[in-house]
């Protein structure tokens, strides 16, 4: 059976359960409207935004919130984009591209509305629309709406690693809009592929994962051109309207990425973050590869698995598309943590499809008070745990030197102060009178090589030097570095401030220029 509406068209029938069961039945009864809103599937759907929820309610942890917020700040203030270093004195006046700008908006708005709680309701809500897209993604592709809510669920674990008050997560609702609109037009032959280039437009002002979604709209395209079956792997073309679409919407999309305040500099970006940012990929957390021995690289594993014991134990055929999108969404995820929620995208509706087994919602067997009631208990469960400013102030103060805030106000630093790096956006977001020695926007800092010389502190490879050489006079970091440690032993400081979280040095003498190294790290 082939039909000419894509290139997947022809697997249609393994692909898309067309089985009476699958398909909702007319609602009979006295009350209609009740069955409708509290049918099986609203249930299902009201689980996927409470799994969504209780995971992403975790606090205001990530340290680019806060140099976010301050750049769009200087946005509204000034009506322009900051394009040099303001906040720091080690990088002060070095030219700087802005490439999450538009993301900042959102955010900035949220916060002046509602301060924390703001951020975080605007977090939680861009995460539910990126996975209640994704279900309508799962359920297109399998016809199995118990199926997809399940691959949305096992996605939502994979993608916490992304989770916070983050600008990737606007990259990942687009990636998911263009997913939605080319599954349309691989499966149907039409779909507003206008919308596509104005898509990729908003994305390189939002986020740099823009380059993501190119390779994702490339893999769909050219997987289009090949047509055969080879085992368990099909794939039918495009005819050729579609690929002319498909091009033209290709070109306008490449074309859209140089609206932007920074022009071509802003499209290489990208590609100046793999190929010289060097320190970024090897030191930051988030770049790191996946770990099968913690809890969420086994559950990737268990997801590999899933897929490879499903393809060799039951007859379903690959599309190239499918696996083209799947081998992707794995190098990405497996090679940088940072990236399982892109694999989490990707892989969702072919989990969804792998669990086609699941028995289809019947209508008629449906129990509408027992959906209403484990409705009003998820609703519920939410409200009592929806974020409130006591509990998000506290969560900062677990995890930024909130309490030393008021000892810097009453005591400035009369000189450059050396802080932890992922203290600096919060510190100068705070304290607009402190000048940073680092924070987490590193491509600016490894540009200059102050992020080496950070990177050798904390290593304490030559410190005298180090903190001689950017003049250093104060030192805030946590009580447990090395160098903290180190430096209290020093007799040329002393500290001037202490709680649980951080410890403030202030230099007591020039160190003389004969002192050597070996005396500070007792080798």
């Amino acid at each position: 059976m082939r039909s000419s509406n894509g290139p997947d068209a022809e697997t249609a029938p393994n692909l898309v359960s067309s089985t009476p069961a699958s398909s909702p039945e007319p609602v009979t009864g006295r009350r209609p409207w009740f069955r409708t809103a509290f049918s099986f599937l609203t249930m299902l759907t009201m689980l996927v935004v409470a799994i969504a929820f209780m995971m992403e309610n975790k606090g205001i942890q990530d340290p680019d919130i806060w140099w976010h917020l301050r750049n769009a700040e200087y946005l509204f203030q000034h009506h322009e984009l900051p394009r040099q270093d303001m906040f720091s004195f080690t990088v002060a006046g070095h030219p700087w591209i802005n490439h999450e700008w538009l993301a900042e908006i959102p955010y900035y708005l949220a916060w002046r509305a509602a301060g924390l709680v703001g951020v975080k309701i605007l977090t939680i809500a861009v995460i539910e629309l990126i996975f209640l897209g994704l279900v309508y993604l799962c359920y297109q592709e399998s016809r199995n709406f118990k199926a997809s809510v399940a691959a949305c669920c096992l996605s939502i674990f994979l993608a916490t690693v992304s989770f916070g008050p983050r600008t990737v997560l606007f990259g990942y609702l687009y990636l998911v809009v263009l997913l939605i609109i080319l599954q349309r037009f691989r499966q149907k032959g039409t779909a507003p592929l206008w919308l596509i280039p104005p898509l990729f437009c908003l994305w390189i002002n939002t986020h740099g994962s823009w380059s993501l979604g190119l390779v994702v709209f490339g893999i769909i395209a050219v997987a289009g051109l090949a047509k055969g079956t080879w085992g368990r792997l099909e794939a039918a073309p495009w005819t050729p309207l579609q690929w002319r679409k498909l091009l033209i919407t290709g070109l306008a999309s490449v074309a859209a990425l140089f609206l932007n305040p920074f022009a071509s500099r802003l499209v290489l970006y990208p590609f100046d973050l793999a190929f010289r940012q060097k320190l970024n990929i090897s030191h930051v957390a988030e770049w790191v590869s996946v770990d099968f021995h913690d809890s969420r690289g086994k559950l990737v594993l268990l997801v590999l698995l899933g897929l490879f014991l499903s393809s060799l134990l039951r007859n379903r055929r690959w599309t190239l598309t499918e696996l083209g999108l799947l081998l992707f969404g794995l190098y990405s995820g497996l090679t940088y943590i940072r990236f399982l929620f892109l694999l989490a995208v990707l892989a969702a509706p072919l989990i969804a499809k792998v669990l086609d087994f699941v028995p289809p919602y019947r209508p008629q067997d449906d129990t509408p008070f027992i959906n209403a009631f484990v409705i009003l208990l998820l609703i519920g469960a939410i409200l009592y745990y929806w974020p409130k400013s006591a509990e998000l102030e506290r969560s900062v103060e677990q995890h930024y030197p909130a309490q030393v805030l008021p000892f810097l106000k009453a005591h400035p630093p009369a000189g450059p102060m050396l802080n932890f790096y992922l203290w600096g956006g919060y510190l100068g977001w705070n304290d607009r009178n402190v000048k940073v020695f680092v924070d987490s926007r590193v491509d600016i800092f490894e540009y200059a090589g102050v992020l080496q010389d950070y990177l050798d502190l904390l290593a304490l490879k030559q410190p005298t030097s180090l903190l001689d050489k950017y003049h250093i006079r104060y030192v805030l970091f946590p009580p447990a570095e090395p160098l903290t440690y180190v430096l209290e032993h020093d007799p040329r400081w002393k500290v001037i401030y202490s709680d649980q979280l951080s410890v403030m040095l202030e230099r007591t003498a020039e160190a003389s220029s004969g002192t050597s190294d070996k005396a500070m790290t007792g080798n």
